[in-house]
């Protein structure tokens, strides 16, 4: 490297020597007068410009990747170097009879000389590397920012890929070259273009794309048969996590049209910051995301609780590697288990309890009444009277839009929890339940059973054509519950902004083409509509108000009081009922606490649910949480009518 920086010098100081050379001749008519003169005046402007080369980092030798920032910094050690070479000549060595013209003539051709054979070399290296290197012929979707970087990032030699042209909606762009790719057209013009070249791969580079944009991306890809890939999000390019050229396949996520959450990190952080924090159900979908953000904001112990060991496992072998400064604790035991959880709340008392354990698959639900009440109320009841004799401060239950005039037992032992919590009199804990709508991919859900079935080369199975649920990503839901748990005040029942609803049929479509596969290949078949089933979930009751907070995405909803003193007996009776009779008997007695429950025994005619979910489609603003009033119109048939099938869907 010594050697290499003393050869690089040399060179420079030649080309400096030969600025001078040139401007000597062009001053003179290509004569040599004063020779002297000349030869004396040379070290020193060698010696002077070296030096204002080094200071603004130019003394190195790899020019194949000059740009703009060369360019600037050759300007700047150029005028620095002519500002002291003129005053050494004349104000310290005396030296007036230097031609006062050689003082411009020279740096502007030692500016051109020193920037031109940088850009030459860059061209040279591109070029070799060009011929040497061909790799998969790939279009960019985009021709901003983010398609200069991808393009500059895959010209470099192993990337695999060689950018040929670029498309963009901005009509104006069209015709310019991006380092040497043209932008051929516009996005919807890519079909007529891949037909008539072999182009590998497109790549999107449009790190700030909206799910829909994302959407329109991926289905023209389709219609013109390509495979595609992305670049990384804008906030991980930003925050230097991932680099623009690790391109990654598009997932699901990035089509769910959902904006970026922005949350007082502040608030959550000083109520968080060095406490003990419990997260009951820790090795589930919630529970672990809720885990990692925790963990983000520095608690003074970590106390992660589930009943299943293996999960457990891995969650403490991934959080085990985080530099948090914080203890972690992880904790196998059933939730259900008073003496144990007792133990364990004296042992290291928690402040803050966020409770996501309970049973959540409606199917299973259904034949396993007894264990769903057990485990979703009971157990909350219990844990939540613990954490009262504790003098815990803060309690967040995490709810579903299955509470909602619930259909099933799942949600019904959901809305008694949400009861439990709003009905819970005033002490020393705040008791906050927050209640939002599927998570995508989360574990048992519909996401990762079509994800399967494509794997497994089977036909996607979907329940019913017209089937409809609200989804948002795991990180986008967690994040507003550590929101929801900051400004919620005692007894609320916060709702989480779930956008729009989204078809379970085109959820499936778009699998298939994400999967690089056909609809004709895959095939989707309809099963029927299972026990305890709807076409169309709900985010809130008729009698329920729903009220702005500071959160856009966060609404405070405020429903018909109930008498807690009523609900403490109507809980003795279900306990009783359980102890003594069958599962029937249970969900009478849960549907004289939450009359909103059907317990699909009702008799309804058979297109009842069908008819039902063309009245909700008519409707669609009513199954929104936008706004204020937050009323919605209940349709009875569609949470009852049910038919029994095996097959996984949703």
């Amino acid at each position: 490297m010594r050697y290499r920086s003393w050869f690089i010098a040399s060179f420079q100081a030649l080309l400096i020597f030969c600025a001078l050379i040139l401007a000597w001749l062009l001053r003179f008519n290509f004569f040599l007068p004063d020779r002297l003169l000349l030869f004396s005046a040379a070290p020193v402007l060698i010696a002077i410009r070296l030096g204002a080369i080094a200071r603004f980092g130019l003394l190195h030798g790899w020019w194949r990747y000059t740009d703009i920032d060369d360019a600037v910094a050759i300007f700047q050690a150029t005028a620095a170097g002519s500002a002291v070479f003129v005053f050494c000549m004349r104000f310290v060595l005396g030296v007036v009879a230097f031609p006062r013209t050689i003082y411009v003539l020279e740096p502007l051709l030692s500016m051109l000389i020193l920037g031109g054979v940088r850009l030459l070399s860059r061209i040279l290296a591109e070029s070799v590397q060009k011929g040497a290197t061909r790799g998969k012929e790939v279009i960019l979707i985009g021709a901003g920012s983010a398609a200069q970087m991808t393009i500059r990032e895959i010209g470099r030699p192993g990337s695999g890929y060689r950018a040929v042209a670029c498309v963009d909606d901005d009509r104006s762009k069209t015709g310019i070259k991006i380092r040497g790719v043209p932008v051929i057209g516009t996005v919807d013009e890519l079909r007529t273009f891949s037909s008539s070249h072999a182009i590998h791969e497109v790549l999107i580079a449009v790190p700030s794309a909206t799910g829909k944009q994302m959407q329109r991306f991926v289905d023209i890809c389709g219609e013109a048969d390509m495979k595609f890939k992305t670049v990384p999000s804008l906030q991980d390019i930003l925050n230097g996590r991932i680099n623009v050229s690790q391109f990654r396949d598009v997932r699901l996520d990035d089509l769910l049209g959902r904006e970026p959450v922005e949350f007082d990190l502040e608030s959550v952080k000083r109520q968080i910051a060095g406490q003990n924090v419990l997260v009951t159900g820790a090795a589930g979908s919630i529970g672990s995301e809720l885990c990692r953000q925790i963990l983000h904001f520095r608690p003074g112990k970590l106390i992660c609780l589930d009943h299943n060991e293996t999960g457990i496992f891995y969650l403490q072998l991934e959080l085990s590697k985080q530099e948090s400064g914080s203890q972690l604790v992880f904790c196998v035991t059933d939730i259900g288990d008073r003496d144990r959880m007792s133990h364990l709340l004296a042992e290291h008392k928690p402040r803050i309890i966020f409770h996501a354990a309970a049973y959540k698959h409606v199917p299973m639900m259904e034949t396993n009444v007894y264990e769903a009440v057990k485990n979703n109320v009971f157990a909350l009841l219990s844990l939540l009277e613990i954490a009262e004799e504790n003098a815990c401060p803060s309690f967040v239950l995490i709810s579903s839009d299955k509470a909602v005039n619930p259909a099933n037992v799942m949600g019904a032992t959901k809305r008694l929890g949400e009861l439990i919590i709003s009905c819970r009199p005033a002490s020393l804990t705040r008791c906050v339940s927050v209640r939002f709508g599927n998570v995508l991919g989360s574990n048992g859900s519909v996401v990762p059973v079509f994800q399967k079935q494509i794997r497994d080369n089977r036909e996607l199975t979907i329940t019913h054509p017209d089937i409809m649920r609200f989804f948002m990503t795991t990180r986008e839901a967690v994040s507003l519950v550590l929101q929801g748990f900051a400004i919620g005040n005692h007894g609320d029942t916060l709702l989480l902004d779930m956008g729009e609803p989204v078809r379970i049929v085109d959820l499936a479509k778009t699998l298939i083409r994400l999967s690089g596969k056909s609809e004709h290949e895959v095939g989707i078949r309809f099963t029927g509509l299972r026990d305890g089933e709807k076409l169309f979930e709900e985010l809130s009751y008729p009698a329920e108000e729903i009220h702005p907070t500071p959160f856009p995405k966060i609404r405070q909803i405020r429903g018909t009081p109930h008498r807690g003193d009523d609900l403490a007996r109507q809980l003795v009776q279900l306990k009783s009922v359980m102890s003594v009779n069958g599962a029937a008997a249970i969900r009478t007695k849960m549907k004289e606490i939450v009359p909103e429950y059907c317990n699909g025994h009702d008799d309804l005619p058979e297109d009842a649910g069908i008819l039902a979910g063309q009245n909700a489609r008519a409707n669609p603003q009513l199954f929104s949480p936008k706004g204020t009033s937050g009323n919605s119109t209940r349709y009875p048939a569609a949470h009852c009518y049910s038919t029994p099938s095996n097959e996984p869907g949703n």
